[in-house]
């Protein structure tokens, strides 16, 4: 029997939208420009591997909400990193400079089952563009994504992932459960709220046989927090 989640799509609604006011990325004057995404996609074709095939690792709202095209999918482990809300503060996206949130990033340690995406061959840079566009839509220093090695079904494959740097000043470690409870269920932007996100993720794991004990916990605690915030009739 599958398992009732306590965030339920009720509670989810709860939460105040976004006033459409702050917080939007299309006011940032530090975006990438083409040259910038071009660059950073030529330098990931370059390492990878020999096949010229690119896989995608998602872990959060790239299984759910992908945004790019690909021809062929299935689940897949990463070892040396696990789910973590330790990205922030997020003023954009699904947060904003009064309410900012907390995303999921790939953290060191443990591992992680997740969705491994291959990207059509006729379209590899055209596609990856598109992630680099969602994935990165400030300027960094340095790119955000790295390959590594997914163990599936069919053997191991080489993917891009897009996991945290500890020394990113958007490294947040020492959170405690009840900052990032509060900053769930609480923050939204221009993409919907972060109680949103949360509920969106560990639906679409479950429902692909992904249990995520962390997150199933905290969708528990954010349901509560959001009824304590904002009752309903």
């Amino acid at each position: 029997m599958p398992r009732q989640m306590q965030l339920t799509p009720d509670l989810v609604a709860r939460v105040p939208p976004h006033d459409g006011m702050s917080g939007l990325v299309s006011t940032r004057s530090d975006r990438p420009t083409d040259d910038d995404y071009a660059a950073v996609v030529a330098g990931l074709r370059s390492q990878g591997p020999a096949s010229g095939e690119v896989w995608i690792f998602a872990y959060g709202s790239l299984i759910w909400n992908p945004e790019f095209d690909f021809d062929t999918e299935c689940l897949g482990t990463l070892s040396g990193w696990h789910r973590s809300f330790c990205l922030g503060w997020v003023r954009i996206y699904r947060g904003t400079p009064e309410r900012p949130g907390i995303m999921l990033a790939l953290d060191r340690g443990g591992s992680c089952r997740g969705v491994v995406f291959r990207l059509p061959q006729v379209a590899i840079d055209e596609n990856l563009t598109r992630i680099l566009r969602r994935e990165m839509p400030i300027k960094r220093d340095k790119p955000p994504c790295r390959w590594v090695t997914v163990r599936t079904d069919a053997g191991p494959v080489r993917a891009i992932a897009f996991p945290i740097s500890r020394s990113s000043p958007a490294y947040l470690p020492d959170l405690t459960e009840e900052m990032v409870v509060q900053a769930l269920a609480t923050a939204a932007g221009e993409r919907g709220s972060m109680a949103e996100y949360l509920a969106s993720t560990v639906e679409h794991l479950e429902a692909r046989g992904i249990h995520d004990r962390y997150l199933w916990r905290m969708q528990a605690l954010v349901a509560e927090r959001i009824a304590a915030l904002y009752p309903g009739p």
